[in-house]
């Protein structure tokens, strides 16, 4: 019921028209119970793992923990081949979520749940797949070692291969989302005037879907970081060649627990710079 004033007629806006009353005021009074407890623990499981990290963390011996060449080599090596693999689910997943975006083909529907499989698949069991994908006596490794002498398992290329087969579907399924999201009529009006698809989807779409891209292409690098089950079982845990930082704090935890928990610091101070870096860029919703 619309409220009204001293003369008898509603309140006014400076425009003229009827004020209206702020529909998102009642949203604001109060958390219901129901929903903020639940809130409020999930919270706290989340942030109470870090908090322990902080707390448990030897700041005193840090300097001289992180010190040590094998731990510089371990990160520089993390950030390669983390780059690298988002640079290959770039290549490689944009165009493949363009396919399932914008074209209809019998079985995209299996064809999507495929690509999205790597989600859900143990990351060891992943590395057991490539192996027998990739490796020297695999499907398509023996051949690639028979006629071009090429080696990919315990490899550093290994390591790049292994961290963009688990990263690449959470490019895909962003840019996909990103994809369906924009509007279809832009690459129409282009092709019209003339453009091909591909020069409509260089000059018009990749503008378009650009924050969905490097939302994709944070998520993949963050997940090709911390890659650990694929890593060990298809390129190994070798010093300065395969050792990546999360096979580090693993190795360094059955012998040095302080070690651990400083390489875990690295890690962590890494990723929350780079997400926080590109956050107000790409990743805040409007």
């Amino acid at each position: 019921m619309t409220r009204l004033d001293a003369s008898g007629a509603a309140p006014r806006t400076s425009k003229g028209g009827p004020r209206r009353r702020d529909a998102r005021a009642p949203g604001r009074r109060g958390v219901p119970l129901p929903l903020l407890l639940p809130g409020v623990v999930a919270l706290a499981f989340l942030l109470l793992p870090l908090l322990a990290l902080l707390v448990r963390a030897p700041w005193g011996s840090l300097p001289e923990l992180l010190s040590s060449t094998e731990v510089w080599q371990a990160l520089q090596l993390s950030l390669i081949t983390a780059t690298a693999a988002t640079g290959v689910s770039l290549i490689l997943g944009v165009p493949l979520a363009w396919l399932l975006a914008r074209t209809d083909f019998p079985g995209r529907g299996v064809v999507r749940a495929l690509v999205t499989l790597p989600l859900v698949l143990p990351p060891v069991v992943g590395g057991v797949a490539l192996l027998l994908a990739l490796g020297r006596n695999g499907v398509v490794g023996q051949w690639l070692d028979s006629w071009f002498g090429i080696t990919l398992p315990f490899t550093t290329t290994g390591v790049v291969i292994a961290e963009a087969f688990v990263a690449m579907p959470f490019l895909v399924i962003s840019v996909e989302g990103t994809l369906r999201a924009a509007d279809p009529r832009f690459e129409e009006a282009a092709t019209t005037l003339g453009a091909s698809r591909f020069t409509a989807f260089r000059r018009v779409t990749l503008p378009l879907i650009a924050p969905g891209i490097a939302a994709g292409a944070v998520l993949a690098w963050a997940r090709a970081l911390g890659e650990f089950g694929a890593t060990i079982t298809f390129a190994g845990n070798f010093p300065g060649r395969t050792q990546t930082m999360p096979l580090a704090v693993y190795l360094a935890l059955q012998n040095d627990p302080e070690a651990a928990i400083a390489l875990s610091l690295v890690l962590l101070a890494v990723s929350i710079a780079v997400l926080a870096g590109l956050r107000d860029r790409w990743l805040t919703t409007p």
